[in-house]
């Protein structure tokens, strides 16, 4: 008999994006994203914006992919919003539409975080404004010593708080650091990145992108059931106080322990073999 809830779900391993590059592993289980405007430090638009967005979303629905990389094409992440595909318009808008905009692209992060896969960005080069927020959005960081970092939104006279960074950043590299990059919109170098906690590791340029899919790969081959509700509580626990968190994590790890992959861990436990998880 056909599990419905299961038919909902769809490979994505031939999956085809418009405005950027996506692409798996051979079984699925590692996608990567890549930002593909070299030519212009990779920056975002309208158009990007909103196919990201719908594809962070149906990634719940993924039968294959557990895993997500984030990277940019070239020697560059993302330098942010389009100078003229997007900022120039925005500069003619009205109020109603500035604040679908703005509400568009939180969606973004909104979805990021929502999406049960693990998402690990790999920065190299500029990673500047919205181009930033998708580093601080994602679940791990990983940066060449090349990377350059700003939340550069004060620098156009608009409020460092854009897309949830008030509210995140502090959350990775504390309040004091956040504010100074925030208030200032300067370049935070990889290695105050690294030092602060915002990047968990740096990798030279050349081997970049394959620590982080190598990365990722341990992820997707781990308990990927039980790291979707690890980054499911690291969300969901921000807002709460010490009782409900406790309840939380409680019931999320009863959870977990109902499922075959707890039961097949055991056992390959004491067979001295490696476990096999399938995610139920």
């Amino acid at each position: 008999m056909t599990n419905p809830m299961q038919a909902k779900k769809r490979a994505f391993k031939d999956h085809k994006a418009k405005h950027f590059l996506f692409e798996t592993d051979a079984d699925g289980r590692v996608a990567t994203i890549t930002l593909n405007r070299p030519e212009k430090k990779n920056p975002l638009t309208f158009e990007s914006y909103e196919e990201l967005c719908d594809l962070f979303r149906s990634l719940a629905r993924a039968s294959d992919v557990r895993a997500v990389v984030l990277a940019g094409a070239g020697d560059n992440f993302s330098s942010g919003g389009d100078v003229f595909e997007i900022i120039e318009p925005l500069t003619r808008m009205a109020m109603p539409d500035l604040l679908d905009f703005t509400r568009m692209t939180g969606e973004l992060v909104r979805q990021i975080r929502a999406c049960p896969q693990p998402v690990i960005a790999a920065v190299d080069g500029i990673c500047a404004g919205a181009g930033a927020i998708l580093a601080m959005a994602s679940d791990f960081r990983v940066a060449t010593p090349e990377a350059k970092t700003a939340f550069l939104f004060t620098r156009v006279g608009l409020a460092g708080a854009d897309m949830g960074a008030c509210g995140i950043l502090p959350r990775i590299i504390g309040q004091g650091r956040a504010a100074d990059l925030l208030f200032t919109g300067r370049v935070m170098t990889a290695s105050e990145g690294h030092a602060w906690g915002f990047y968990n590791a740096l990798h030279e340029r050349p081997s970049l992108l394959a620590e982080a899919q190598k990365f990722a790969r341990s992820i997707a081959d781990g308990p990927w059931f039980a790291h979707a509700m690890t980054k499911k509580m690291l969300d969901q626990e921000w807002a709460m106080g010490i009782d409900q968190l406790i309840e939380s994590e409680a019931q999320a790890q009863a959870i977990c322990m109902a499922t075959g992959d707890f039961r097949r861990a055991f056992e390959a436990f004491a067979a001295k073999a490696k476990p096999e998880f399938k995610g139920n």
